[in-house]
């Protein structure tokens, strides 16, 4: 069995596309909540949420079903881990996923007549920050195992709830994302974080989403033979020929 040539790049696209919009959906929001929201910041920080959380069931929707819409290196790292994604695609999937969320800040300044990219000056440091990120990280994963195992096709739906949720009820606004996490530093706005906070964001979202993947190997042994189906079914079965 050997894959078509254009199947791993389809897949690529497909990240560094869906994970771009994403961060075009998440500053944008963030920009025009603020503006309108005339200081205050409950107002900005639900524009934003309701942005986010409906961009990403239309995301994973949309690409789900070329590469599994990942959008978050935990995310491709987990699947990795579970036996639902080939180890040749988790470095080209990272890749394309940090460049596409830099291009996505990009955009999103350029729609709003802003730099390019300017280092964030959002302090989220500290001990209740790091476990914010832990438990929105833990949180994610959960919901996407826990909801693939027996309804594949309604995660998009959960995981949208879930990182609506964890905008408010985590002291970080639920980054829960690597790559959002590192591009995100690149933007001095409402939806910033100091560069300098980054790498203790990075941290708490792995320990989070690795800590969530070995539980659900233990609550639900079976679950690697559903992997293939985290976010909704895209097996590379159809993408592949007879040698």
């Amino acid at each position: 069995m050997t894959l078509r040539p254009g199947a791993l790049l389809q897949r690529v696209v497909a990240e560094f596309v869906a994970t771009a919009l994403l961060l075009a959906i998440v500053v944008g929001s963030g920009i025009m909540g603020e503006r309108l929201a005339g200081g205050n910041v409950a107002v900005a920080l639900l524009a934003n949420t309701l942005a986010t959380g409906g961009g990403l069931v239309a995301l994973i929707l949309a690409f789900g079903p070329v590469s599994g819409a990942h959008m978050n290196p935990a995310v491709t790292l987990a699947d990795f881990a579970m036996g639902g994604l080939p180890r040749r695609d988790v470095l080209p999937y990272i890749v394309a996923q940090i460049v596409g969320a830099y291009l996505g800040v990009a955009v999103a300044h350029g729609m709003f007549e802003l730099p390019v990219f300017t280092p964030s000056h959002h302090v989220r440091a500290g001990a209740a920050q790091f476990l914010s990120e832990f438990v929105a990280s833990f949180g994610l994963l959960a919901t996407i195992w826990g909801v693939a195992r027996r309804r594949a096709t309604a995660v998009p739906f959960a995981v949208a709830a879930y990182i609506v949720a964890g905008y408010w009820f985590t002291a970080s606004t639920s980054f829960a994302n690597p790559a959002v996490t590192l591009a995100r530093a690149a933007s001095d706005t409402f939806a910033g974080i100091r560069p300098a906070d980054a790498p203790a964001f990075i941290v708490a979202q792995l320990l989070g989403a690795s800590a969530a993947t070995l539980l659900f190997r233990w609550l639900a042994p079976a679950l690697p033979q559903v992997a293939p189906d985290i976010m909704v079914p895209h097996s590379v079965a159809p993408r592949v020929e007879e040698a």
